[in-house]
């Protein structure tokens, strides 16, 4: 059975700071809206991807990193394209101890508690854990430069699944309530970077023995929409979410 413990903080005001939508994402809109350097001038601890959706994105301690298809992470140059991502800056308002879960539905089940705990469930909340894990299921994939082919599409051909056992590292999740489906996804995100700071990549289950989580509630939001006239081309009304949620637990 999991345990827990809470340190009595209170909340602050935070702010999410966006890149596009995750339904822009889902449709095939992958190209550079900001750079890596100025996604990091709005947070310090976040995921996404890269332009072309070329592997999976965890920004932890003001750095931003990238996980390569064969699960590998490194320091993202800081002129490498974003074309999709959410960052804040993360103060730990809320601090908890975790024991035994058994997978990824039992740690986000856990984390829906806690922000029903505060009445946070129509608000967005940023998580970093830091933990020892038995074994963490992950994903990534390679770029691929198109255009209207859809996300879902893309990753049929171009994602790779790996695992990752007995290791420490670090969650990095957002939650964003249901009625903020197609801005990005409903519920929890959860991306994952070892220790040190050479795997990692999007994560669709686990097993974690032990380990701390900080949560912020986030009351407010900014969103960088692309410039690029391209954008407007996109229906951004089609996007399918039985798909996205197929894309999100990481199955081909």
């Amino acid at each position: 059975m999991s345990r827990y413990m809470f340190d009595g903080k209170t909340g602050e005001d935070t702010c999410m700071y966006q890149v596009s939508t995750l339904q822009a994402l889902a449709l095939g809109y992958n190209k550079t809206v900001i750079s890596v350097e100025e996604l990091l001038k709005h947070g310090d601890t976040g995921l996404g991807t890269f332009e072309g959706v070329d592997g999976e994105m965890i920004v932890a301690d003001g750095v931003c990193y990238c996980a390569a298809v064969d699960g590998t992470a490194k320091e993202a140059p800081p002129d490498k394209g974003v074309p999709f991502c959410a960052v804040s800056y993360l103060k730990g308002s809320r601090v908890f101890r975790l024991e035994d879960i058994g997978n990824i539905e039992a740690l986000k089940t856990i984390m829906t508690q806690r922000i029903e705990e505060i009445f946070g469930l129509n608000s967005m909340h940023l998580v970093r854990i830091d933990g020892s894990f038995e074994k963490v299921c992950a994903r990534s994939e390679t770029g691929k430069y198109t255009q209207h082919v859809t996300l879902k599409d893309m990753l049929q051909d171009n994602q790779k699944d790996f695992e990752f056992d007995h290791v420490e590292g670090t969650l990095i999740g957002v939650y964003f309530p249901d009625y903020m489906d197609g801005i990005n996804a409903p519920g929890w995100h959860l991306h994952f970077l070892s220790a040190d700071r050479t795997r990692g990549g999007h994560v669709f289950d686990l097993i974690m023995r032990s380990g701390e989580m900080k949560m912020d509630r986030v009351s407010r939001i900014e969103i960088q929409l692309p410039s690029s006239p391209s954008f407007d081309t996109y229906s951004l009304k089609s996007a399918s979410q039985d798909e996205i949620r197929q894309v999100e637990m990481g199955k081909k």
